[in-house]
């Protein structure tokens, strides 16, 4: 097994990035977690702080002048990166308090009702005649002018009128019959 020691700096030089980083990660994981758990107070969080310094690590491995003080660089990256976490938590927390309250929001009854109504206007949509229903959809759902609608049905425009105009009629009465 790897230990870095001063003894063994002339060796450690000679290491590869994966060695002494695995060595580092099964001796020092846990003690940089709870480092960051300290410093954020949120164990998640501290678990990716940690990883991300060993990938910073391993990535930077041979800009490192010495290996001996890769534990104190792995320590003062999980510590920078703390403080940057929560520096982004502050500022996230600051956003949300300034946002105005929701005064005039729905309530999930608002919300239910309205998905009910829905799902009713769209059972009552496909039983309309397929001329009437594409008329509608091209209309209500993709907003097109009645000359588009016209070209993509191959139809006239007083025909995207009629077909428009009775299924609306058609919805509108399925639609009271069924309140």
């Amino acid at each position: 097994m790897i230990n870095l020691r001063s003894s063994d700096l002339t060796e450690a030089q000679n290491w590869d990035a994966d060695a002494a980083v695995t060595h580092l990660f099964r001796t020092h994981y846990r003690t940089l977690v709870r480092l960051a758990v300290l410093l954020t107070g949120d164990d998640s969080r501290a678990e990716e702080l940690a990883q991300d310094a060993y990938v910073q690590l391993h990535a930077r491995w041979r800009q490192l002048r010495d290996a001996d003080k890769a534990l104190a660089y792995l320590r003062q990256s999980v510590v920078n990166r703390s403080r940057s976490a929560l520096r982004h938590r502050q500022v996230v927390n600051r956003y949300i308090e300034n946002q105005p309250p929701l005064a005039n929001s729905p309530s999930a009854e608002h919300g239910a009702l309205d998905r009910l109504a829905q799902s009713s206007m769209l059972a009552s949509l496909g039983d309309l005649p397929t001329r009437q229903r594409e008329a509608l959809i091209l209309r209500y759902y993709l907003d097109l002018s009645e000359a588009q609608i016209a070209d993509a049905m191959r139809i006239s425009r007083g025909a995207v009128k009629s077909h428009t105009a009775r299924g609306i009629a058609t919805l509108r009465q399925s639609m009271e019959a069924s309140s």
